[in-house]
């Protein structure tokens, strides 16, 4: 137990302590946040804050899970592909990230430039789960089912569509960071009871530093987390649930960010249809905000779900 929470703590040390001074630095360079013009016009005030602190918190991770891996010798196939996969996308979201406070502008990189480094990730993960695990997919209350390489195709899926979802769900001050501290330990938990001792590690590591973030990040936040945090947390947390082999249960536990997927499609999709729009505006939590809600409120609701969905998700699992 006491090498699964060093480097939570470690992460959240690394966090907390540099957190202030990068916020200092991007204050600095007058880089900040650009709020897009359809969302709701009061978070307007939010421009200029400054984004991209996905970059530190990433930073912690890394260091805390590599320090551990060398000083517990534990440093397997399986920490490093998590590593690469939170690397890759969150490389992904710093270009995109930086393209819009560089260029002045809201559209970051084309969708067809992040999907194919999306799929480059997807593809590589499955190379490496490939070598050590079988391509099996296991369906609740059924079984597991030998996909072959259909899985690889699952696995780019499953990577790019919830590093997206995360993506959508970060809209409003300490949404997404708590969301994900309940899913990832939710997880970590997980990985414990299944002796995946490498999985538990990372999964903590990337507690402790999101809970140092949202000392900065909860309302009114000082830095957002930027692409760079979310589709780096959304492709790390499929990832470890195709790692723990309970790939379909992220549905569940992270039921939160299906719903503000689905709330975008279903919006985009009535609209085109119908020319009529479902919400007062998508991703869901923005029309929980049209509604009159304060962010505060949609944010414990939405963890109380996130909460929730994630316990009884351990209790089946377990």
């Amino acid at each position: 137990m006491i090498n699964i929470f060093l480097p939570a703590i470690l992460s959240f040390l690394i966090t907390l302590i540099f957190m202030p001074s990068l916020i200092s630095y991007f204050r600095s360079k007058h880089e900040g946040q650009m709020i897009r013009e359809e969302g709701p016009r009061w978070h307007e005030k939010k421009s200029g804050t400054p984004t991209m602190g996905g970059l530190l918190f990433i930073l912690a991770i890394i260091i805390a899970s590599i320090v551990n891996g060398i000083f517990m010798h534990n440093l397997n196939p399986t920490i490093l592909i998590l590593l690469f996969i939170l690397f890759l996308y969150g490389l992904l979201g710093m270009w995109d990230d930086s393209i819009k406070l560089f260029r002045r502008q809201n559209e970051g990189l084309k969708a067809w430039q992040k999907l194919l480094g999306q799929i480059v990730g997807g593809v590589i993960f499955t190379w490496v789960y490939s070598q050590n695990f079988p391509m099996a997919l296991r369906i609740p209350f059924y079984g597991d089912i030998n996909m072959g390489w259909f899985y690889v195709i699952f696995v780019i899926f499953y990577l790019t569509g919830f590093s997206n979802a995360v993506n959508l769900a970060d809209g409003l001050d300490g949404l997404v960071a708590g969301l994900s501290i309940i899913s990832f330990a939710a997880y970590g938990i997980i990985a414990y009871c299944q002796s995946q001792i490498d999985v538990a590690i990372f999964c903590f590591a990337v507690v402790g530093g999101l809970l140092a973030f949202l000392i900065f990040n909860h309302k009114p936040a000082k830095i957002f987390m930027g692409d760079m945090g979310s589709l780096a947390l959304g492709g790390s947390l499929a990832a470890v649930s195709i790692l723990l082999h309970h790939e379909l249960s992220l549905i569940w536990i992270g039921l939160v960010f299906v719903v503000e997927t689905l709330s975008v499609m279903i919006q985009v999709t009535s609209f085109k249809l119908t020319g009529k729009r479902v919400f007062l505006m998508s991703p869901i939590h923005h029309h929980f905000e049209m509604l009159g809600w304060p962010e505060w409120k949609i944010d414990i609701t939405f963890w109380l779900v996130a909460l929730f969905t994630a316990i009884t998700g351990i209790m089946f699992i377990i």
